[in-house]
C-alpha cells in the first residue's frame, strides 16, 4: 500500500510516498481504509533532526495521527464496529491507504452529517482544545475566557467548544482571520497586530495561550482572582498550566499539539 514516510530530516522535505507492507489485522484489530486525516506538528516531528534520531527504529513507519475513513476488515474478537462502517479518531500511521486500529483504542462511528474531511481533523486538534478548557482550565457557562491564537487548528476548535459550553470568548488572531474566528462565535476579537491583550484592562478567568507568545508571568496580569492560564510558556520557558494555586506541567509540548494546524488531505 501507499503510505507517507520520513526518508530523511527535512521539514516536508524528508517526506516520500512510499510502498510498504498492509497492516496485519489482529483479533481484537478494525483495519481502516484511510479517506481524510490531517498534518499537525507532533506528526512532523519524525522529520526533524532530533526526532529522526529518536525514532529510527520506526522508520519506513507511515506518519500521520488523525484518520478518518471506511472499516476494510475486523478482529475475530471485535464487536462494536463492522466492514462498511464509517468511523474517525486518532493513532499512529494514518497518512496510508489502510491502517489497523485497536477497537478499544481512539476510534468511534462518524455521526452521518459529518464529512471524512471534517472528522478528519478532530483527533489532535480537538482533543488538545477540549483538554485545555475542561479537564485542565475547568472552564463554566459564563466564565470569561481568552484564546490566544484563535484562528489554528486547536485554536478554531477552542472557540467553538468555549462558545458550546456557555463561555463569553474573547479570540486573538491576526488581521486577515478576524471575520472567521467571529464568525465561529467569539464575542470579541482582538488583532494581535494592533493591540497586545496582555496590556488592556479586560479580566479574564481563563487564559489559552495557544500561540506561546506571551509568558506566564504576563499573563498573569490580566488573569481574575483564582483564574487558569494554560498552554505557552511558563517564565522558565516550558508548557504548562498557571493558576493562582501554582503551576502544573502539561503532557503536550508547546510546539507540538498546542499549535496545531489541521490540514484536510485524501489517499490515492
Amino acid at each position: 500500500m501507499k503510505a507517507i514516510v520520513c526518508v530523511k530530516p527535512g521539514a516536508v522535505s524528508g517526506l516520500a510516498v512510499s510502498e510498504i507492507a498492509s497492516p496485519a489485522v489482529p483479533d481484537d484489530g478494525v483495519l481502516v481504509r484511510v479517506q481524510a486525516s490531517s498534518a499537525n506538528p507532533v506528526d512532523l516531528f519524525r522529520t526533524s533532526r532530533m526526532g529522526n534520531l529518536a525514532s529510527w527504529k520506526q522508520r519506513g513507519v507511515a506518519l500521520g495521527t488523525d484518520f478518518a475513513g471506511t472499516v476494510e476488515a475486523v478482529g475475530k474478537d471485535v464487536t462494536e464496529f463492522h466492514v462498511g462502517d464509517d468511523v474517525f479518531g486518532g493513532r499512529w500511521g494514518a497518512f496510508a491507504e489502510l491502517m489497523c486500529v485497536p477497537e478499544k483504542s481512539a476510534i468511534v462511528h462518524k455521526p452521518a452529517g459529518v464529512t471524512s474531511e471534517q472528522a478528519g481533523t478532530v483527533a489532535v486538534a480537538a482533543t488538545t482544545a477540549l483538554q485545555a478548557l475542561r479537564t485542565h482550565g475547568r472552564l463554566e457557562a459564563g466564565q470569561r475566557v481568552l484564546i490566544n491564537g484563535a484562528s489554528g487548528g486547536v485554536g478554531t476548535f477552542a472557540v467553538q467548544i468555549a462558545c458550546a459550553l456557555g463561555a463569553e470568548v474573547t479570540a486573538v488572531c491576526s488581521t486577515r482571520n478576524l471575520d472567521m474566528v467571529r464568525s465561529l462565535g467569539a464575542r470579541t476579537v482582538i488583532d494581535y497586530t494592533r493591540e497586545d491583550f496582555a496590556r488592556g484592562d479586560q479580566r479574564y478567568d481563563l487564559i489559552v495561550d495557544i500561540a506561546g507568545s506571551h509568558s506566564m508571568r504576563e499573563c498573569r496580569r490580566v488573569m481574575a482572582p483564582r483564574a487558569c492560564s494554560t498552554g505557552g510558556p511558563e517564565d522558565g520557558g516550558r508548557s504548562g498550566t498557571s493558576s493562582a494555586r501554582g503551576s502544573v506541567r502539561l503532557g503536550a509540548a508547546r510546539g507540538s499539539s498546542f499549535c496545531s494546524s489541521p490540514i484536510s488531505t485524501r489517499t490515492t
